[in-house]
């Protein structure tokens, strides 16, 4: 048994080229392994006679692996002539139980190559198993399968190893000798990836679901990834027209746009949206968040053909409390300045409509939409008879005791959704008890929106109230980035210099910050995905507060505590 690690120079310098897109090829130490063994089939009893191996990285053979195996059976005479493996030189060679273990630890943390992978993997597999080893779960790679999807016919006539040794150029002629086998698939191997470097396949991910799906013409404009720098930002894909097509972001703009002149990228209506880009522009970001904010609002700007959400936040509805003398409760979509207390952001009007009849169901609050004097004289509509509302328009309650149900009201959109599932928890048992199991489904949908909203609107508001928050977060690297948050809106990010002054670069950061004017509303000075956005980072693991203005809570009785009813419901 042997194992080595000659240094050799490297034959595919394309390989070094290669920028990390995933988990990067030229980081990725590959095993290529061939084996001889005594037929085609160890569930029916054949042994392995030889194991050959080679480490590579980066176009680098790192060590080799070579042995014979005693398979403690006769072989074949046909495979004796075809491998030139006799009984008698495998008499005094090792057994698999003691080669097993030693491949396994000079292949750990690889991935597993192979011409025919299934044969040699079933093979050292099945030997595991028979032992009581446990088997490493390796990735692994299938020249025979790649050599599908990159080799065409015109080439080569089969995809055998000898014929694509030939193809490549390989140094090492296979001979079914297991280590001349590897070294010649390691060749071939070679010959591949730099022909896929030249098509963009960059990475191990890219690598596994490569496919000649990808036209010529997509991969071609892979130029226009270039001038993008390698930082987190956002990138515009524009059209014939200058048009927006598609808004994304990335911690790696250059790497992430490339992406998408390769096989990695397989949505279809994203390629439909590569092959009519002319253009990528971008706009890099001090950080992630501040590049997510980016996207959502130049989607909300744009509109781009090609992104599927977060392009019309203006189609969020909220339901509030009317300043009238007899208040009632108003579908909106925009929060006015006379508005007192609220519920949303709702992210349709459909969702809105079924906390609205939540809220009407367990409030008697009155449903015209007629501005009443407040002496009214008018006479008590349908609901009112029904005793579904306390009829203000015709004296059927005074002032102070109406006033007094609009605060219970108020209390449940913005503290406490208490009064609203107790009530509608009890109408859900009584139709369940009389068997008006959909009439109950109803009543629980309206519920879940009403609650889900009411606790999204008060984890907002919680944020949106403070006119100003600075945070802090070490990144990866250990650099800290900080963020300035006014009502809700990112409005400064940057990254502390090795061996700034922290005190004065925060400082700075707040002083160019962009101002924010406070409108009335959960969502005073952003979207509602923003806030979000924002809320998201700010409870990540790791931040630190640097300084609030004002007090950044939600109510311990808020609508929050019941979604966990609900989310199990879901799952």
């Amino acid at each position: 048994m042997t194992s080595t690690a000659p240094t050799l120079a490297p034959r595919w310098e394309d390989q070094r080229s290669f920028d990390e897109l995933g988990r990067a090829l030229r980081d990725t130490t590959f095993c290529v392994v061939d084996l001889e063994t005594t037929g085609g089939s160890a569930a029916n009893g054949d042994r392995i006679t030889e194991v050959g191996a080679v480490k590579v990285r980066g176009g680098e053979v790192l060590g080799e692996f070579q042995t014979l195996v005693n398979p403690r059976a006769e072989i074949p005479p046909f495979i004796a002539v075809l491998t030139g493996i006799s009984n008698r030189m495998v008499a005094d060679a090792p057994p698999i139980e003691s080669v097993l273990p030693a491949f396994l630890e000079f292949a750990q943390g690889c991935v597993l190559v192979a011409h025919n992978a299934g044969f040699d993997v079933g093979f050292l597999k099945h030997d595991a198993e028979r032992l009581g080893l446990d088997w490493p779960r390796f990735e692994v790679l299938d020249t025979v399968k790649l050599a599908r999807r990159v080799v065409t016919k015109d080439e080569a006539p089969n995809h055998k190893l000898g014929t694509l040794a030939r193809v490549f150029g390989a140094d090492t002629t296979p001979n079914h000798r297991a280590l001349a086998d590897a070294r010649a698939t390691v060749d071939v191997l070679h010959g591949m990836l730099a022909r896929l470097g030249n098509l963009g396949v960059q990475t191990l991910e890219e690598l596994h679901t490569f496919t000649s799906h990808v036209t010529a013409a997509q991969r071609r404009k892979r130029h226009l990834a270039e001038p993008l720098p390698h930082a987190p930002g956002v990138y515009l894909f524009r059209g014939p027209s200058d048009e927006v097509l598609y808004v994304g972001t990335s911690r790696d703009l250059r790497r992430r746009v490339r992406s998408y002149f390769t096989a990695s990228e397989t949505r279809s209506r994203i390629g439909e949206m590569v092959a009519i880009a002319t253009a990528v522009d971008a706009v890099e970001c001090a950080t992630t968040l501040e590049a997510q904010v980016r996207e959502l609002r130049m989607i909300a700007t744009h509109k781009p053909p090609y992104n599927r959400r977060s392009k019309y936040p203006e189609r969020s509805h909220f339901i509030t409390v009317t300043t009238e003398a007899w208040p009632r409760l108003s579908l909106v979509k925009r929060i006015r300045d006379d508005a007192t207390d609220f519920v949303g952001p709702f992210s349709s009007r459909k969702v809105a409509e079924k906390a609205l009849a939540a809220l009407h169901a367990t409030f008697p609050i009155r449903q015209c939409t007629d501005r009443l004097a407040l002496t009214p004289a008018g006479s008590r509509c349908a609901l009112g008879e029904m005793g579904r509302c306390l009829a203000p328009c015709d004296g059927g309650v005074d002032a102070a005791g109406y006033a007094a149900l609009v605060q219970q009201l108020r209390d449940a959109l913005t503290d406490r959704a208490d009064d609203v599932v107790d009530a509608l928890n009890a109408q859900m048992a009584a139709l369940a008890g009389q068997e008006r199991y959909e009439d109950a489904a109803n009543a629980r949908d309206q519920l879940a929106a009403m609650v889900r909203a009411a606790a999204r609107g008060q984890r907002l508001t919680a944020l949106t109230r403070c006119p100003e928050l600075v945070a802090a977060r070490a990144d990866d690297q250990g650099r800290w980035e900080v963020h300035v948050v006014r009502h809700g809106r990112l409005v400064a990010a940057g990254v502390i210099p090795p061996r700034a002054d922290a005190h004065a670069f925060v400082a700075d950061l707040r002083a160019g910050a962009e101002a924010v004017t406070c409108e009335p509303g959960p969502l005073p000075a952003a979207s509602a995905e923003e806030t979000e956005r924002i809320l998201a980072w700010l409870e990540s693991p790791g931040i630190r507060l640097v300084d609030v203005d004002g007090d950044w809570a939600s109510p311990i009785g808020g609508a929050a505590r019941h979604l966990t009813v609900f989310e199990t419901l879901d799952s």
